[in-house]
């Protein structure tokens, strides 16, 4: 039985939601229509429920660093904190580190360190958190690190949502700036997470026109997703698409039984939920 792996995760339990540490207020919570129930956190154990009964098998886990962390309203995930959870759970889930570049090269040393000794598979960027553009000097250090340590990045592309009123962040993540990092870093695995909504097409255009870029359909319900986006994942793009929920921006059961729905073939359903992340993720 083909089983999914869901490439965008957050930790989501008691302990982050108490801690400040999903960067989600009421108001985004009421906007996306999360469930009442559900909003003082999730336990792992729960979560593993949802994902087995969706068909999850993996989900990638990401150790935020949402912003400058001498900025108020900035948040972050320890690398350890999401390791804990993947020595726990080892057939469960896998670690990506978030990237700060505000850290230097003291960030880039962390960044080796998360893959190398704790094993994470990939790394993680927030541009619009940082403020800066995905193709901004200050990254390049860590585009380098991740082609050494032959691991993809992701990256939230497309508009940016107000997250939480405390700090209303700019919408710096135009899909086609993407395009000059891909020229610079060709061997370099970019991930365009969230669909780039609403700039779908231009995400669509530079997973086209460069072979290591590819985009991730997380974020947006399915059955809400682009036409545009629905034919490329079916179509010519069907090597290049990653399945993703944001949990908990999505729940897994919700994400699966509408991406049902949406008519793909079996061949391409597979490609899509399981073997393209197997296969850029080396799982």
């Amino acid at each position: 039985m083909m089983m999914a792996i869901d490439t965008v995760c957050n930790l989501f339990t008691e302990y982050e939601v108490s801690n400040g540490q999903t960067g989600l207020d009421e108001h985004f919570l009421e906007q996306i229509r999360f469930p009442a129930e559900w909003r003082k956190g999730v336990s792992i154990e729960n979560y593993i429920g949802m994902k087995d009964r969706a068909g999850i098998d993996r989900s990638l886990l990401i150790a935020v660093r949402a912003g400058d962390q001498r900025m108020r309203g900035s948040f972050e995930i320890p690398y350890e904190q999401v390791a804990s959870v993947c020595k726990k759970y080892p057939d469960r889930f896998s670690g990506l580190a978030g990237i700060d570049p505000y850290r230097g090269m003291d960030g880039v040393r962390e960044l080796e360190h998360a893959v190398r000794e704790l094993g994470f598979v990939g790394a993680h960027l927030y541009p619009h958190w940082i403020e800066l553009a995905p193709d901004h000097a200050k990254y390049y250090p860590y585009y380098a690190k991740c082609c050494e340590l032959d691991i993809p990045i992701m990256m939230q592309v497309g508009h940016n949502l107000v997250y939480s009123r405390e700090r209303r962040l700019p919408s710096v993540g135009r899909p086609i700036t993407l395009d000059q990092v891909a020229i610079d870093f060709p061997e370099l695995k970019l991930i365009g997470i969230h669909i780039g909504i609403p700039w779908t097409d231009e995400m669509i255009s530079m997973a086209w026109k460069h072979e290591n870029v590819y985009i991730g359909s997380d974020a947006y319900a399915p059955k809400y997703w682009p036409d545009s986006f629905v034919h490329y994942l079916k179509t010519y793009g069907q090597d290049k698409v990653l399945f993703g929920t944001d949990w908990p921006v999505i729940s897994p059961e919700r994400a699966m039984d509408e991406i049902k729905q949406l008519g793909i073939s079996e061949p391409v359903m597979e490609k899509f939920l399981h073997t393209n992340a197997k296969r850029i993720f080396k799982l």
